[in-house]
């Protein structure tokens, strides 16, 4: 059975009218593609450009911003660190990480550390400070919509998102070596956040798993969030709304020599949010999958343990 193409949604279109159209690409799909979205594309191409030379530094050089203990949760992670849940192999990929800068002081600065920012290139910190504001400000305007789909309030993830531990990821997969010995850019996998706004799709590799068990290529038009939900969303509406599985895979021919980016924002709840089951996700045909609660940074620790970025 052939499996149906994502449609391209405009986030311009009216509030209810957009709530209802992603509400039914995320439940038949898990994933929506995005436009109209507002993102400043001068931005854009500076972070673009600035995550190419990063890269393209000397090994030595990236890896003096490498923190062990932290989980990855800033900075750089070195290729071969990550693996998805359940794989046996790493994912061939380095990336870097930028989190919300926290006032001294704040609650929750011992569960989000400070920014690590590498001296060149130059104006890598406010190019990419600047653009990890931009993506929180859509993803804000995402969730109201999501909310509306949920008959909440459309202002009801603003409390639970507010200084969230959400983070905005330059990704980095290098040219395939004959030797990965069955490793792929990443390995099919599920994301632990809220929603992920994804930049840098339109390079053919990623792939999602449909209803049917068939892998369907995502090929978003040039500058088209790819938007999708992740675990802490799917549990929060007791999968109602679900989370899909993923997967970037290698290249053939030519395009195995090229290096592939990719910038994914994982929009995460406050780390003090208690996830709770949603009211009306829990029906006679859907009992409550999770009737414990737990706060987002409890679930999200022990998902990073299981993804070998924390220790166990």
């Amino acid at each position: 059975m052939d499996s149906p193409a994502l449609p391209v949604l405009s986030l311009a279109d009216p509030a209810g009218a957009f709530a209802e159209a992603i509400g039914r690409s995320f439940r038949q799909f898990g994933f929506a593609l995005v436009r109209d979205h507002g993102l400043d594309r001068d931005l854009v191409a500076r972070a673009w450009a600035l995550t190419k030379a990063f890269f393209a530094l000397p090994d030595a050089e990236k890896r003096r911003y490498h923190v062990p203990g932290i989980a990855g949760a800033r900075g750089y992670t070195p290729f071969g660190t990550e693996i998805a849940k359940g794989a046996t192999r790493h994912d061939l990929k380095e990336f870097w990480h930028v989190g919300r800068d926290l006032p001294a002081g704040h609650p929750l600065e011992s569960v989000m550390p400070a920014n690590i920012w590498p001296l060149s290139p130059e104006g890598f910190e406010q190019t990419l400070g600047a653009l990890f504001s931009e993506m929180d400000r859509v993803g804000g305007l995402l969730l109201s919509r999501i909310a509306l789909h949920l008959k909440l309030a459309e202002d009801w993830f603003r409390p639970a998102t507010k200084d969230g531990n959400s983070i905005l990821r330059l990704l980095h997969y290098p040219p395939v070596e004959d030797d990965a010995q069955g490793a792929i850019r990443a390995e099919a996998h599920e994301d632990i956040n809220l929603i992920t706004l994804l930049l840098g799709a339109e390079e053919s590799g990623l792939q999602l798993l449909d209803r049917n068990g068939a892998w369907i290529d995502v090929a978003p038009p040039e500058g088209t969030l790819v938007v999708n939900i992740g675990d802490m969303l799917q549990r929060l509406t007791n999968h109602v709304l679900p989370s899909t599985t993923h997967r970037v895979r290698n290249p053939s021919g030519p395009a195995a020599g090229r290096s592939r980016y990719a910038m994914p924002f994982f929009l995460h709840l406050r780390s003090d949010f208690l996830i709770r089951t949603l009211p009306q996700c829990i029906g006679s045909g859907n009992p409550d999958r999770y009737p414990e609660p737990i706060t987002a940074d409890a679930y999200l620790q022990q998902r990073l343990r299981e993804i070998g970025l924390a220790k166990p």
